[in-house]
């Protein structure tokens, strides 16, 4: 699974709270193709699906699907409210490289060290709901 910084339990909590989230709602974390680096990260407040892995941690929770989860294994979700930089990053230790503004990656290594998988072309990634929190 993925870790969460105490910085971005607390921005994620304020969101929650502004936008009267539903209690078994979370950020869903999500890897998808395409960005200028091969694969991009995706996030937005979602219902828990089928097969989630889930994170509850200090009232706030983070779900990741079996295909993201190959990619985002051993990740750190942080946020940052820097002066030119604000925002949520994800930290990637599996990634190849990633592109100047942190929102797409190449896929490397996975975190055990093993070469990461492709996540299966015939399988896309299915969210409910629109709104994305970048």
């Amino acid at each position: 699974m993925i870790t969460v910084t105490p910085n971005a339990i607390a921005e994620l909590r304020s969101i929650k709270e502004r936008k009267n989230t539903p209690d078994a709602n979370g950020l869903r974390v999500l890897v998808q193709k395409g960005g200028c680096a091969g694969m991009q990260y995706g996030m937005k407040f979602d219902a828990p699906a089928d097969g989630d892995e889930i994170l509850d941690d200090d009232g706030v929770r983070v779900m990741v699907d079996p295909q993201s989860l190959v990619f985002l294994e051993g990740c750190v979700l942080d946020y940052s409210d820097a002066l030119t930089d604000t925002g949520f990053k994800i930290h990637n230790p599996a990634a190849a490289r990633s592109c100047g503004c942190g929102s797409s990656f190449e896929p490397g290594t996975s975190a055990q060290g093993q070469p990461a998988r492709e996540a299966d072309p015939d399988v896309e990634v299915q969210c409910k709901g629109s709104e994305e929190e970048n």
